[in-house]
């Protein structure tokens, strides 16, 4: 007779009885999350051991690094050597989608186009990048090739690439991680490694490989290509590992999005309070990047910010870790699900236990999303607005009718003090993660299959 499989102990009929979200979960079902662990703002906040001085820190950083980018990258030049993404309203698709799902989605919609950002194509671009920019001008302060007042322009010449190529760093990834880590590592002069997992799309693994990235495959999920990448950089000292999983560094890269968001929203004369809430509906998979965004968010706005993860069905880890509040000690795996799904980015079983301890108290919820409806979403999108993301960057697009319509979903309002009147004045938010690098042929058959579905 085989035994039942235990999770922390306790069987899952146990943990169904005292958490009946995981039978949903288990069944592969649309599911919808409210936080009851939300706190107010300032009392969230007081808790938290990171805060707006380590953003400030993180955004100084990069601007440091904007004379590089002119020179490195040239297509960041007209935006001063800033790494950012433009917003845009999108009422043709918010129009379609009141009309298809029968339901008012009181404000406006608009999207964060993380889709087109410089470089690798992704919200990876902020915190991966970040980290690879981190590390390198620790080493070369370390080795006193950068001094106080120096240009980082300095970081694009042939001395400061001698000195990186005597050092690695190396990375796991279900794909966008990799691209940006590996891009931009290679950029500086690094040798880099990429361990990616079965879901990264081949593409990808050729871009990489075209940057002279050493990629290493596996034939198993993404929790073994991170495991197997921290086990071989580990007794190297010449070799820096991008833990996606538990990295300060990368989550602080991701939450300068906030800075930037604030100063775009008002050249937009959008108002973001009490009266004008925001809600921002940010893709996820292991947790870093939405988190970090989510975080730098509720720190900017405060109380007037309302942010909801989006998973696939077949991975909805932070879901599932954040409602148990096992945090990274549960796997979908743990619950018999399998894992897969179109979404590359979002292919994750474990959420990141580091990032659901700090967004406990931050974050309004989570829901989930089947493969097709992302498909779908991306054809009508493409047709509406003739905007051209990937799967996974769709996942946040059914957040706004969720809210409007879902039984759990549109409780929240009421829930959080959000009448009518403000809602009419809501604006929504959709992180739309990645895209651009996509192949024309990729591009054309996701494109095929959403309006199939």
């Amino acid at each position: 007779m085989v035994s039942e499989k235990l999770i922390q102990g306790k069987s899952i009929a146990q943990w169904e009885k005292e958490f009946p979200i995981m039978t949903e979960i288990r069944t592969l079902k649309e599911t919808a999350w409210i936080n009851p662990g939300k706190l107010p703002f300032e009392q969230a906040a007081a808790a938290c051991p990171l805060t707006m001085s380590d953003i400030q820190d993180a955004s100084d950083r990069l601007d440091r690094f904007a004379a590089y980018f002119r020179v490195a990258f040239p297509e960041t030049a007209p935006d001063g050597g800033i790494i950012e993404s433009p917003i845009r309203k999108i009422p043709a698709m918010q129009n379609c989608m009141e009309e298809e799902y029968k339901q008012e989605i009181p404000g406006e919609l608009w999207v964060k186009l993380d889709s087109s950002l410089p470089i690798s194509g992704s919200i990876k671009a902020r915190g991966g990048i970040y980290e690879v920019l981190a590390t390198a001008e620790r080493i070369a302060l370390e080795n006193g090739l950068l001094h106080e007042g120096d240009s980082y322009e300095v970081f694009d010449s042939p001395e400061f690439r001698k000195l990186f190529s005597k050092y690695s760093m190396a990375v796991g990834s279900t794909g966008n991680l990799g691209l940006s880590i590996g891009i931009m590592s290679a950029k500086l002069g690094f040798q880099v490694t990429v361990h990616m997992s079965a879901d990264a799309r081949q593409w990808k693994k050729d871009m990489l490989r075209s940057k002279h990235v050493n990629v290493v495959e596996y034939q198993s999920d993404y929790s073994i290509a991170v495991a197997e990448g921290r086990e071989q950089a580990k007794d190297d000292p010449y070799c820096h590992f991008v833990d996606d999983e538990n990295s300060k560094t990368l989550f602080m890269g991701y939450s300068v999005a906030a800075l930037r968001l604030k100063k775009q929203l008002a050249e937009a004369g959008i108002a973001v309070d009490a009266q004008h809430p925001l809600f921002v509906y940010l893709p996820c998979g292991v947790g870093g990047g939405p988190g970090g965004v989510a975080f730098g968010l509720k720190m900017v706005f405060g109380d007037a910010v309302h942010c909801f993860f989006a998973e696939p069905t077949h991975s909805c880890c932070m879901m599932l870790g954040m409602a148990t509040g096992l945090n990274s000690e549960i796997s979908v795996q743990d619950l018999g699900i399998d894992n897969l799904t179109v979404a590359d980015g979002l292919a994750v079983g474990r959420a990141s236990g580091f990032v659901g301890g700090v967004m406990a108290p931050f974050m309004s919820g989570c829901y989930s999303l089947e493969d097709s409806r992302m498909f779908h979403l991306l054809a009508e999108l493409a047709d509406q607005e003739d905007i051209w993301l990937e799967p996974s960057a769709l996942a946040g697009m059914y957040g706004p009718v969720l809210l409007a319509k879902d039984p759990v979903l549109s409780a929240y309002p009421a829930r959080s003090g959000i009448g009518l009147e403000e809602l009419g004045q809501a604006t929504h938010l959709v992180w739309a993660t990645g895209g651009s690098m996509v192949p024309a042929e990729d591009m054309k058959r996701y494109y095929e299959t959403g309006k199939q579905a």
